[in-house]
């Protein structure tokens, strides 16, 4: 699973071998947020979360918001669909 971003302390990775929708998992002090990239019309989205508190869910969509189009570039590098 590479770490495709690393910014404010945050982990942004794609699995190898993951699946549809395009996503990515954001790790940091034991946690993780698997957010949707595919949201239309441009817009990212909580899939699942395990630990993070409501306020930094919003941080950390934020962030993948700001890196939404090149995130999903590395999707689609990795998988080949979006």
């Amino acid at each position: 699973m590479p770490t495709v971003l690393r910014i404010d302390g945050y982990q942004v990775m794609i699995y190898l071998d993951d699946h549809l929708p395009a996503h990515v998992h954001v790790f940091a002090r034991g946690c993780e947020l698997v957010v949707n990239l595919n949201q239309p019309p441009a817009y990212v989205n909580v899939r699942n979360n395990n630990g993070f508190k409501t306020p930094e869910i919003g941080n950390i969509l934020r962030l993948v918001q700001r890196h939404r189009d090149s995130l999903r570039e590395m999707w689609k590098g990795i998988h080949g669909d979006i």
